[in-house]
């Protein structure tokens, strides 16, 4: 019987193949190309050190309760118990915002509440939009440059349905649900090193679309803590396991359907089992805390309750920046005993996993080859209570302020395969929320939401062209044309849409197309492939114009990178 080893592969049959289709169309389609050749062939610079972190905001994020066009005459108005009141306080305080710097407010607290003593909205610097001031940990990203926040983004023909706009922002195909390949696993098969080693990881409840594809297979982990892969324990922890995999992978096959795939799963089996297990994703090795005082908080203990300092923690720093744990979850330990501040949590205990997750997606790409890693959370569909100050909402936006501020430190403090000036942090969410509240005090279905943007090349405040880091909620914003502005009132842009709904100026595609061509280093011709709008004219992505699918005007990439 013949016997096929996955190191040897027919010339001629390559060559004929590669010669019908062009070397890049044989990349992307022949599964029996060896992987080392695919990466030699590859275009583009996909691998090469540049990394993303994507956190999914499931099921609609009211982004005009996050990023808010404070000065529309048309907020207030319509939201009489959502709306967010204006800072009273204009230029009288030197720790407030200044029209002199543009800078956000960060506005000091001390050993009082973290969030809930400050009752407005923060002003974002333009004059015209604030942030929520659950998302007060957003400032110190914000001016330092390294946050851009891009509102009224959304696609053409914009679907109500979580499911349907959900796999329209994963696959990269709006009103395309055939389409099952996802944008960053599309990204990965470009780079030419899928299936060598540890490519991408998501640490949820399951495998998200954006990492799912037909050629290979990317990771992901319901617990770092708890994993196994097809069956099979850590290799490090099981070295006969570790010998049977490694022996078995050497044996020759008879030729059969996706050979080539099944050799390459278990070499990356075995790669990703040994990489994951050198990495400590216990609690224990939670040490990572801010390098300053948080908050100005000088009267928190990293201890436990029986006055015990926690494992690798220093009285003299900050708060920890992966909340995973009552007594690592900002300052509500004040010293022994009951002796507790539930004021002091920087994020809702209810939060604590989703950091357990976004801590071990940190710590993938940072002690591994991965190149792309995300987690996502829920609770965002916010039709009724959705809470003003305080409630649902709020306490999800202090996770996304928290969560950006301790991966900026993170990243900053302890590089090892990636700095913060090497990693791009994206979130995403299927559409924002209706203009006007419901009578159940929340929001409902709509169309453009806001997307998050940070990182150490980010050019947000100062560094952007227009010199600020908030981009489509401003009815003067520089460089952009009058037909793209932010138009205010009663038939502005929050009702731009379907006379309903906040309407769109900029496509998602675009903002991903930026990341993945500016950052992670692909070629046009790879992003032509890896988001197939990018290579219609009449989508307009990349430069902007008007949309051929809805006519409508949009600006393309923003030069945020």
């Amino acid at each position: 019987m013949k016997h096929y080893n996955f190191n040897i592969m027919n010339r001629r049959s390559f060559l004929s193949t590669a010669g019908k289709a062009g070397i890049a169309a044989a990349l992307a389609s022949i599964t029996n190309v060896p992987m080392i050749l695919k990466q030699a062939l590859a275009e583009g610079t996909i691998g090469s050190g540049k990394k993303v972190l994507f956190i999914w905001l499931r099921f609609g994020n009211d982004a005009l309760n996050s990023v808010i066009p404070i000065e529309d005459t048309a907020y207030a108005p319509n939201r009489p118990t959502l709306g967010i009141p204006k800072d009273p306080i204009v230029g009288t305080n030197p720790n407030y915002y200044s029209t002199a710097t543009g800078a956000a407010d960060f506005f000091p607290s001390g050993a009082g509440s973290t969030y809930g003593s400050y009752p407005y909205a923060i002003r974002a610097g333009n004059g015209f939009a604030a942030l929520h001031p659950s998302l007060r940990f957003l400032a110190p990203v914000y001016n330092a440059g390294e946050l851009a926040l891009i509102h009224r983004v959304a696609y053409p023909r914009q679907s109500r349905s979580h499911f349907d706009s959900q796999n329209y922002w994963e696959n990269g195909n709006p009103n395309n649900n055939l389409s099952k390949d996802g944008i960053f696993y599309r990204t990965i098969l470009e780079s030419g090193l899928a299936g060598n080693g540890v490519t991408g990881v998501t640490i949820q409840s399951a495998l998200p679309l954006i990492m799912r594809g037909s050629q290979f297979a990317l990771t992901n982990l319901t617990d770092p803590l708890r994993y196994n892969l097809l069956g099979v324990p850590s290799p490090n922890a099981d070295g006969k396991a570790d010998s049977s995999m490694f022996a078995g992978n050497a044996t020759g096959y008879a030729p059969k359907l996706s050979r080539d795939m099944l050799f390459q799963q278990y070499t990356s089996l075995q790669s990703t089992l040994n990489a994951f297990a050198s990495i400590d994703f216990t609690e224990n090795g939670n040490i990572y805390q801010d390098d300053t005082k948080t908050d100005g908080d000088s009267d928190w203990d990293p201890i436990d309750v029986n006055g015990a300092a926690l494992p690798g923690s220093d009285s003299s720093k900050g708060y920890f920046l992966f909340p995973t744990s009552a007594d690592k979850n900002g300052g509500w330990r004040r010293g022994a005993g009951t002796n507790v501040n539930g004021n002091k949590y920087v994020v809702n205990p209810n939060h604590q996993g989703f950091f357990y997750n976004i801590k071990a997606a940190a710590l993938v790409l940072n002690k591994t080859s991965a190149i792309i890693a995300g987690t996502e959370i829920g609770g965002f569909d916010t039709h009724g209570t959705q809470g003003q100050l305080t409630g649902s909402h709020p306490d999800l936006q202090r996770v996304i302020g928290w969560a950006l501020y301790g991966l900026r430190k993170y990243f900053t403090l302890h590089p090892q395969n990636v700095s913060w000036n090497n990693l791009t942090v994206v979130t995403l969410s299927e559409f924002g929320r209706t203009t006007i509240e419901n009578t159940d005090r929340g929001t409902d279905h709509a169309e453009a939401g806001a997307m998050f943007v940070a990182g150490g090349n980010v050019k947000g405040l100062v560094r952007s062209a227009s010199g600020s880091g908030l981009f489509n909620c401003d009815p003067n914003e520089a460089g952009l044309s009058q037909s793209l502005r932010w138009v205010e009132g009663g038939a502005g842009s929050m009702f731009g849409a379907s006379t309903r709904y906040l309407s769109r100026n900029t496509d998602f595609r675009s903002v991903l197309g930026e990341v993945i061509r500016k950052h992670l280093g692909a070629t046009q011709p790879q992003l032509n492939r890896i988001i197939p709008g990018y290579a219609l004219a009449g989508e307009n992505l990349l430069a902007g114009g008007t949309s051929s699918v809805d006519g409508k005007a949009i600006r393309g990439e923003l030069g945020i990178l």
